[in-house]
């Protein structure tokens, strides 16, 4: 019986990894395409468990949005598709009036898209995200009066 068990959850797994796998292809690809079109600016929200979400805004040399996409959901079914409202706009003057129609988690990848961009264009490095692992040793450093 356990047998069984152990047998489905590897064929589970590797059914998951094949599907991401053509996820992260067809990413790739769609971002390929892209870099041909212009510079991208790439803002994400991850989320435990819930929709993580991609925003990707393709611009030209004056910083004006050819196309913007994004990629949001919790499976490996999810796909990028266009994000309405953007084309034609200054990816640096977005504003607040501009995120209103789009759920949260899409502003957040939006806003974390326009901080990159500050950041690359005035020559800095963006900060490599920090993982469940790290936040949660910082929190018990904290607690302990060590940072």
């Amino acid at each position: 019986m356990i047998i069984y068990f152990i047998i489905a959850l590897g064929i589970a797994w590797l059914l998951q990894s094949v599907l991401g796998f053509w996820q992260i292809r067809h990413f790739n690809r769609t971002f390929a395409e892209y870099r041909r079109m212009g510079r991208v600016a790439v803002g994400r929200r991850t989320g435990l468990f819930r929709a993580g979400t991609v925003v990707l805004f393709v611009i030209d040399k004056r910083n004006k949005i050819i196309q913007a996409s994004k990629m949001q959901g919790v499976t490996v079914f999810s796909r990028i598709r266009p994000l309405k409202g953007f084309e034609g706009k200054y990816l640096p003057k977005i504003g607040q009036s501009d995120l209103a129609s789009h759920d949260r988690l899409t502003r957040l990848a939006i806003q974390d898209a326009l901080r990159t961009f500050s950041i690359i264009t005035k020559g800095g490095d963006v900060p490599p995200k920090k993982s469940l692992f790290q936040k949660l040793f910082n929190l018990q450093m904290k607690k302990r009066g060590e940072i």
